[in-house]
């Protein structure tokens, strides 16, 4: 693991409580971390309670999506729309497979596929930029799913350097970032190199149970 985000820039502001089944756990402001486990062990749902509770908290979140669609994504916290909840999404599904002509929104941005890892960081730094600017949010969490489909579609090193530039906006932007990854999944070299790039680890395993590594 790297130096924490504490150790790397100091505490300037409070720190992010994790909420959902880690409430009560807190990291630094900048802190990037993986969740791993096995395949329908719940960390894909674990990344979307943690995110929901930062947008239950008045902060903002973004889901970058490389599975399902933004209509999905949305639907699956419906109930946060009725109080105007910031969640913005990028896209990286709907255009890949034709679904017609797509127009950007506030809150939606389409990449043209998982490949267009130059555009989706592109659209993520512009949502996120928009949250801090326009909206006033200086809390804010981003939700990677996942890093496991990117790498079906690039080689690691490809990888990895989209994922710097990616942590480091998060990092330099105070965020939460919670990235997903199916453990097993890949050779130990590539998790390895992946693991550089993250401040600690939230696991997931068959049974549904969670443990931590965290800064």
């Amino acid at each position: 693991m790297g130096a924490s985000a504490g150790e790397r820039r100091g505490r300037r502001t409070a720190m992010y409580d994790l909420g959902g089944p880690l409430s009560g756990t807190e990291v630094d402001p900048g802190t990037n971390l993986l969740l791993t486990g096995p395949p329908l062990s719940g960390k894909i749902s674990l990344g979307h309670d943690l995110l929901e509770a930062g947008l239950n908290a008045g902060g903002g979140g973004i889901v970058v999506s490389n599975e399902h669609s933004a209509d999905r994504i949305r639907a699956e916290h419906e109930g946060l729309f009725e109080y105007d909840a910031p969640l913005g999404v990028v896209d990286c599904v709907t255009k890949h497979q034709g679904q017609g002509t797509i127009a950007d929104t506030d809150l939606v941005q389409y990449a043209s596929s998982p490949e267009d890892m130059t555009g989706v960081g592109i659209d993520f730094s512009e949502l996120l930029e928009d949250f801090y600017v326009n909206r006033d949010l200086a809390r804010n969490r981003a939700l990677f799913v996942s890093v496991s489909t990117l790498l079906m579609y690039s080689d690691l090193q490809t990888v990895f350097r989209f994922l710097h530039v990616f942590t480091s906006r998060v990092e330099n932007a105070d965020a939460l970032g919670l990235y997903v990854v199916q453990s097993g999944a890949h050779d130990e070299q590539a998790m390895n190199t992946l693991s550089q790039l993250f401040d600690g680890v939230i696991e997931t395993d068959a049974d549904g149970d969670i443990s931590t590594n965290l800064p």
